[in-house]
């Protein structure tokens, strides 16, 4: 069970870490890791949340965690890049769909940053993850998400409240 809360902990602080970076910095360094690229649709493929500063953020800010947890840099900052994986393809796909960057789409904003993760570490861990706690992991995951957006929204650490 320890095991599991720290995963949900470090898929957390993984995604984050590039909010509260993003809140204390502003617009500094936060280069767009699709470097501004438009696709023929007429949408950035990635859009300007999408950035290298959040992406850092996330892999220092995981490794630290979960070096302080005894799991090794290496694993934390492996999840940390793996969310941020997750979140660019649901960005992606976000915008292949014509939805305006920050829109909520419930489920597509949380599943792909947090299986993506739980999926590549559980073997290297030595977690057996069956199904149905990985599908409780991903829940917990979106049940807190969506919890914390809108205190977040209003306390302006987040552009959007979902």
């Amino acid at each position: 069970m320890w095991e599991k809360t720290v995963l949900l902990l470090l898929l957390i602080v993984a995604n984050g870490a590039p909010i509260l970076v993003a809140w204390r910095l502003g617009p500094r360094w936060a280069w767009p890791l699709d470097a501004g690229l438009v696709l023929g649709d007429g949408h950035r493929l990635l859009g300007e949340s999408a950035t290298l500063r959040g992406l850092a953020a996330a892999v220092v800010a995981t490794a630290l965690l979960s070096g302080v947890l005894g799991l090794g840099l290496g694993l934390g900052a492996l999840i940390g890049f793996l969310a941020m994986v997750g979140d660019a393809l649901s960005s992606l796909i976000k915008r292949r769909l014509g939805l305006e960057p920050g829109a909520k789409a419930t489920g597509l904003d949380q599943i792909p940053e947090a299986l993506l993760p739980l999926l590549v570490v559980a073997g290297p861990l030595g977690l057996q993850l069956p199904w149905l706690d990985l599908a409780l992991l991903v829940v917990a995951f979106m049940i807190f998400d969506m919890v914390v957006s809108g205190p977040l929204y209003r306390l302006r650490l987040r552009r959007q409240p979902h």
